[in-house]
């Protein structure tokens, strides 16, 4: 198999044009992992004819159930139905480990008496620097410009001689560039096409800062009611649920 990333949701918190929360599987040489896991992963996976069992990491920017609020029911399903014999690995930002595990109490109550089978590893990355993540996997985080609560971050992922960034869900900083440059596949934020929304990018941000990004390949995604209606005017490539990419 190609090194590829496999766009198994793409779309906003809200649903917006019936597209999955995003969730973005990245395959390189023998290693599997996602980049983000919102509460539709399990579904949108499935769609993709991806085992969510065959994934060796999950990586997540922030503390938001659009991102990350699918983990606890795949932990489940792994432990019960996937009967997950494979180790994984859980990387998000600072609080992961805590947030993460008060989440699958609340959404599954009871299930704090589950323990996996398999070696399950949480790791808390630090911003500004480079954390392995396994073996295979290095992510470094910068600081996002996004709800404070959430711990956000923007990462640069590298694996396999590839390098696969996404900014998570960001207003612009001046990091940005900093995870962008040279990788193999950026993937961009471009919520609306006209709306300035706090806390995230649009449309006219991306096209501001187009020449700073300096990727290989850049790819929108995360868009909503109002960006969808403009997706096929754009002359920028754009995201859509099973889209496959080789990097």
């Amino acid at each position: 198999m190609s090194d590829r990333v496999t766009f198994a949701g793409c779309g906003d918190a809200f649903g917006s044009g019936g597209r999955f929360n995003s969730c973005f599987v990245v395959d390189v040489s023998g290693f599997r992992y996602a980049i983000e896991f919102g509460a539709t992963s399990l579904v949108a996976l499935n769609q993709a004819g991806i085992n969510h069992a065959s994934l060796d990491a999950i990586v997540f920017t922030h503390i938001h159930a659009d991102h990350c609020s699918g983990i606890p029911s795949m932990l489940l399903d792994a432990m019960l139905g996937a009967k997950r014999t494979k180790p994984l690995i859980i990387a998000g930002p600072r609080d992961t480990e805590v947030r993460l595990k008060e989440m699958m109490e609340s959404m599954l109550p009871g299930s704090h008496i589950m323990v996996p089978e398999f070696d399950l590893t949480w790791v808390d990355m630090e911003i500004m620097k480079p954390n392995p993540v396994g073996d295979h996997l290095v992510v470094t985080p910068y600081p996002a410009y996004h709800t404070a609560e959430t711990n956000p971050t923007s990462v640069r992922c590298e694996a396999g001689g590839k390098t696969v960034s996404y900014t998570g869900d960001s207003a612009w900083t001046k990091h940005i560039p900093k995870i962008s440059r040279d990788a193999d596949l950026f993937i961009c934020e471009s919520y609306f096409y006209e709306k300035p929304v706090r806390f995230h990018m649009n449309y006219p941000d991306v096209k501001a800062h187009w020449d700073e990004f300096q990727a290989k390949r850049t790819i929108l995604t995360h868009f909503s009611r109002e960006m969808l209606t403009m997706v096929d005017t754009v002359p920028e490539e754009c995201a859509h649920d099973g889209l496959v990419v080789e990097i």
